[in-house]
C-alpha cells in the first residue's frame, strides 16, 4: 500500500474517507485501490458512532470497492453491515 502522508491525507476531499467521526476526524481512506482493500480489512477494528453509520459507512466502502474493480465476498463484513 504506498504511504499516504499526513499532508497528502490533509488534502483529500471528505469524500475519499469512508467515515468521518463527530469530532471531524477522517477515518478509512478509500481514494485508491490499495486503500479500499485497507478499510474493507479494518473495518471491524473502527469504531462507529450512531446506529446506522456502521451500515452507511459499509455501503460507501462497497461502492469504492466496485469503482475499483475488488470483489467482496458474501460473507466479509462490510458486505454483511451493509444489509
Amino acid at each position: 500500500m504506498p504511504e499516504l502522508t499526513e499532508a497528502r491525507r490533509d488534502r483529500l476531499d471528505d469524500d475519499q474517507f469512508a467515515y468521518t467521526d463527530r469530532s471531524g476526524e477522517r477515518k478509512l481512506p478509500i481514494h485508491d485501490e490499495s486503500h479500499v482493500r485497507n478499510a474493507i480489512a479494518r473495518f471491524n477494528q473502527t469504531d462507529f458512532e450512531g446506529g446506522d453509520s456502521k451500515a452507511t459507512v459499509a455501503r460507501r466502502i462497497l461502492r469504492a470497492a466496485k469503482k475499483h474493480g475488488i470483489e467482496v465476498g458474501e460473507d466479509d463484513a462490510v458486505r454483511k453491515a451493509a444489509g
